[in-house]
C-alpha cells in the first residue's frame, strides 16, 4: 500500500494520542471553548455553558473516530483493494481498538480520567462515517449541508427572536444567519442551473 493511503489514517492516530494527553484535558479545552461558547450563546449561564463544553468534547470523540474509520476505510478499500464490506469491518475494528487504547491511555494520564462512554461515542462515530462511506458520500454529504443550512436558518432564526423579546444581544447569529440562508439559496440556483445543462 502506498504512503498515500496509509499514513494520513496513522497521522490522525498521532493526533488522536498528542490529543488524550493533558492538553487535550477538559481544563485546557476549557481556557479556548468557553470564550467561544460565550460569544456563540451570550444568554447562557455558566451551568448551560458547561454543559456546552461537554457537549462539544462529546462531540470531538465523535468527529475524530469518524475521520479515522473514513480514513482507515479509504486506505483499505481503495489502497488494498478490498471490498467495501471488508474495508468497513476492519476500519471499524481498528478505529475500536484505537479507542481502547486511547481510553487506556488517558487513564494514566493525571489530568484525564478513562471511560467505557467514551470509546462507545467513538464507535457510534467509525459507524456513522462507514455508513456514509457505504451509501456515497457526495450523496449524503449534500443532503446533510443542506440539512444543516436549514438547521441554521431557522434554529438561528428562532434565536434572534427569542434574544430581541429578552433583549439579549445574539452576537455572530446575525453573520450566521443570513449566511445560513444565502448558501440555501446558492445551492438552491446551482442545482437548477445543473439540471438545466442536463
Amino acid at each position: 500500500m502506498r504512503p498515500t493511503y496509509w499514513l494520513p489514517p496513522v497521522l490522525w492516530m498521532a493526533l488522536i494520542t498528542l490529543l488524550s494527553s493533558d492538553m487535550g484535558s477538559a481544563a485546557h479545552t476549557e481556557h479556548w471553548l468557553l470564550p467561544i461558547l460565550r460569544a456563540l450563546a451570550p444568554w447562557a449561564t455558566s451551568a448551560q455553558l458547561e454543559v456546552l463544553h461537554f457537549l462539544a468534547r462529546k462531540g470531538a470523540h465523535l468527529s475524530e473516530y469518524a475521520v479515522l474509520a473514513a480514513l482507515w476505510f479509504r486506505a483499505l478499500a481503495r489502497g488494498r483493494g478490498l471490498s467495501p464490506r471488508a474495508a468497513a469491518w476492519i476500519a471499524f475494528a481498528i478505529s475500536l481498538g484505537w479507542a481502547g487504547l486511547d481510553e487506556a491511555h488517558q487513564s494514566l494520564v493525571p489530568a484525564r480520567t478513562a471511560s467505557r462512554a467514551d470509546v462507545a461515542i467513538d464507535g457510534a462515530g467509525a459507524l456513522v462515517a462507514l455508513g456514509v462511506a457505504r451509501l456515497g458520500w457526495r450523496g449524503v454529504a449534500a443532503r446533510a449541508t443542506t440539512l444543516l443550512l436549514w438547521a441554521g436558518l431557522v434554529g438561528g432564526g428562532v434565536f434572534l427572536f427569542v434574544n430581541a423579546l429578552a433583549g439579549v444581544p445574539s452576537g455572530v447569529l446575525w453573520l450566521t444567519v443570513p449566511g445560513a440562508a444565502l448558501l440555501l439559496l446558492a445551492r438552491h440556483l446551482f442545482a437548477r442551473r445543473r439540471l438545466g445543462r442536463s
